[in-house]
């Protein structure tokens, strides 16, 4: 007999609650009572409101993923960015008139996957300069627009290296201003003619916003040097190799049901050989595979599969992984400037490989510690399962009968061997035409449980589509809005999507999960101009979209109820729901308000009984032009206060406004 986690029984539990909730509904209202009332009510998913992650805009390496240096391998490139090098972020020093040199090498990595690396000479070793450190031959790292460091904050410090003379070598590792204060120092010294990692920690002796990380040999010799890393201690829960933990804070405060990683178009990646792969971002940091970043610059994979499901358990959201369906990304080699396909497929003959790649994820994420992938998890530190439940495969794909073809045998081989597993499809970029079409064809026809809709769309679309979903047939595949947004993060964009997502949480039986994107974007680095959090190496910017996506988030239902509140007919501006939280009895009246005058609402609550008059009341409210910025984060914030409900009454909803009215009942 198996005993069942935590998570398994409190999953046990919501389901069981679902029921209840609804057969409660059923027996407590009596026929002179539904007919009198007429609120007819349905089951969602309790899954609907979700996070979308992808590294575009660094919202990874140099934002969430905590890592300090910048290119901390040497494996920068030109495949990148044109004017990268291996050295692109360092700088050789060589201060009180020592002298040396420095050089790339990659005849004997520490790893395969990683094989650059520095290797240091050190010829003499001048006198010590006043203010500015120790002398020697090192190198100096300004990370990603500078090292952010707080007083009496502590700082590990690591390095792989490896002597290349027979003598041990001095390192000096310090934390210094743009004028060569040093903030705090440690040293280290190497005893190894093999690689071997040391560490150090420093303790910030002041605050400082833009700080270099400085690595000097201090004494005479030739060594090698790789994986110079620095990481704050205090990441989000803690955890080495960690997040950055206001970032993660915020997406935490959500609540999200489930979290989508890590893409996006990264995912299909430009051309085959850049594909995301999993294995590639498991194991010892030293060991995983850097690569070219589909948006424009370097993954260094440090934030990979173990740190996305393990956040995924730290904040109760349900894991989310999208593969690629064996395809490239249609628009490789920019293919979209020319409007023609850069598509590219695996050979038929690759297929089993890659096939069992997917099915050992599966078994990575669920499987025994017994297992061959499980181990490997368990050796990362998680021996429990991650309680995987589902899988999408392709992302935005260009609906080829090569794709079709490669989806389908993915999908059969999971099927066939994890039935439990729900398999999510895709319907390419856009909400109607060619891709579109046929996605919802083929997975029509071959029953695929799940398909993702992307679309990016102006408010005034928003709006004039509130009843997208009104009309899908419950018999087909269920509706995952893996990628939505109106273009911008003014207060019009943000109450736009408001309206919208009522048609969303009504529609809860068909559309099944949804997630704004993307998710962060850093100043200075954006290669999408609508983002739901901007941040800079020591600020944050929550938009109207993001609070928007968190109250809904943190209101979720789980059974919504018709014809409870009445609007103005005809006003597209103006979207309201109704729905029940199975779990705490809670009635939450979500009122949108799009337009730029004042709209009474009548809400009837009659169908709810014992109810507490006292409700809590969240209002999101400002002029359509107005927004958030990193100067200026709090213009636009929810207001919390109290308010005094009834069995029927009027509420009048402000201009460009969401509302959450969360009523108690005995």
């Amino acid at each position: 007999m198996t005993i069942p986690s935590k998570k398994e029984i409190r999953d046990r539990i919501f389901k069981i609650s679902s029921i209840v909730a609804m057969c409660i509904l059923t027996i407590t209202s009596t026929p002179a009572q539904k007919k009198e009332s007429s609120v007819p009510f349905k089951k969602i998913s309790p899954d609907l409101f979700g996070l979308f992650f992808e590294d575009i805009n660094y919202a990874a390496d140099g934002g969430l993923y905590a890592e300090l240096v910048q290119n901390r391998s040497f494996e920068y490139s030109p495949s990148s960015k044109r004017e990268w090098t291996p050295l692109t972020s360092w700088q050789y020093i060589t201060p009180g008139y020592s002298y040396g040199s420095i050089r790339v090498e990659t005849t004997s990595p520490v790893h395969p996957n990683n094989p650059h690396y520095v290797v240091l000479e050190v010829e003499h070793v001048g006198s010590e300069e006043k203010h500015t450190g120790p002398s020697g031959v090192g190198i100096k790292n300004t990370g990603f627009d500078g090292i952010t460091i707080r007083e009496g904050n502590t700082y590990h410090f690591s390095l792989f290296a490896r002597q290349l003379t027979a003598e041990p070598i001095a390192l000096s590792v310090s934390l210094q201003t743009p004028k060569g204060k040093i903030l705090t120092e440690g040293s280290v010294r190497t005893s190894s003619r093999d690689w071997k990692k040391y560490t150090a920690s420093l303790i910030a002796s002041a605050s400082h916003d833009t700080v270099s990380l400085v690595v000097m040999a201090t004494t005479q010799g030739t060594l090698a040097l790789d994986m110079i890393s620095l990481f704050p201690e205090r990441t989000f829960k803690n955890r080495p190799n960690g997040l950055r933990p206001d970032l993660a804070q915020a997406l935490a405060d959500m609540k999200p049901a489930f979290i989508r990683f890590p893409g996006g178009c990264l995912v299909h990646g430009d051309g085959l050989g850049n594909r995301y792969r999993w294995k590639n971002t498991i194991g010892p940091i030293e060991q995983r595979v850097e690569q070219r970043n589909l948006w424009g610059y370097q993954q260094t994979l440090g934030l990979g599969y173990y740190e996305y499901f393990q956040f995924c358990e730290d904040i109760g959201a349900k894991p989310l992984p999208v593969l690629p369906a064996a395809v490239s990304c249609q628009n490789s080699g920019g293919t979209w400037r020319i409007g023609g396909t850069g598509q590219r497929a695996l050979p038929l003959e690759d297929m089993t490989e890659y096939i069992q790649e997917v099915l050992d994820l599966i078994e990575w994420a669920n499987g025994a510690v017994t297992t061959v992938w499980g181990a490997k998890r368990a050796a990362a530190g998680h021996p429990s399962p991650f309680h995987l439940q589902y899988i999408g495969i392709g992302n935005e794909d260009k609906i080829t009968p090569e794709f079709e073809e490669r989806f389908q045998l993915i999908f059969d081989a999971v099927k066939a061997k994890h039935p439990e597993i729900t398999v999510i499809g895709t319907s390419g970029p856009f909400p109607d035409g060619d891709d579109f079409t046929k996605g919802w064809k083929y997975a029509d026809q071959h029953r695929v449980p799940v398909i993702d809709e992307h679309y990016y769309k102006e408010p005034d679309w928003m709006l004039k589509n509130l009843h997208r979903y009104d009309t899908y047939d419950r018999g087909k595949s269920k509706v995952y809005l893996g990628e939505y947004a109106s273009w911008g993060n003014k207060m019009k964009n943000a109450i736009s999507e408001a309206a919208y997502m009522i048609g969303l949480e009504r529609n809860g039986d068909v559309v099944s999960m949804a997630s704004y994107a993307p998710l962060f974007a850093k100043k200075e680095h954006t290669q999408w101009t609508t983002d739901m959090i901007f941040f800079d190496n020591t600020r944050i910017c929550l938009t109207p979209n993001y609070h928007v996506q968190k109250m809904f988030s943190l209101n979720r239902g789980e059974v919504y109820f018709d014809q409870v509140i009445t609007l103005h007919p005809g006003d597209s501006t103006l979207a309201a729901s109704c729905v029940q939280n199975s779990q705490t009895g809670e009635v939450i009246l979500k009122l949108v308000n799009a337009g730029s005058t004042s709209s009474v609402m009548k809400v009837n609550l009659a169908p709810f009984k014992k109810m507490n008059p006292i409700a809590e009341q969240v209002v999101l409210a400002a002029p359509a032009d107005a927004e958030n910025t990193l100067d200026k984060p709090d213009e636009i914030t929810p207001v919390h206060t109290s308010f005094k409900v009834s069995h029927s009454f009027d509420y009048t909803t402000p201009p460009m406004s969401l509302t959450v009215i969360r009523i108690k009942t005995k």
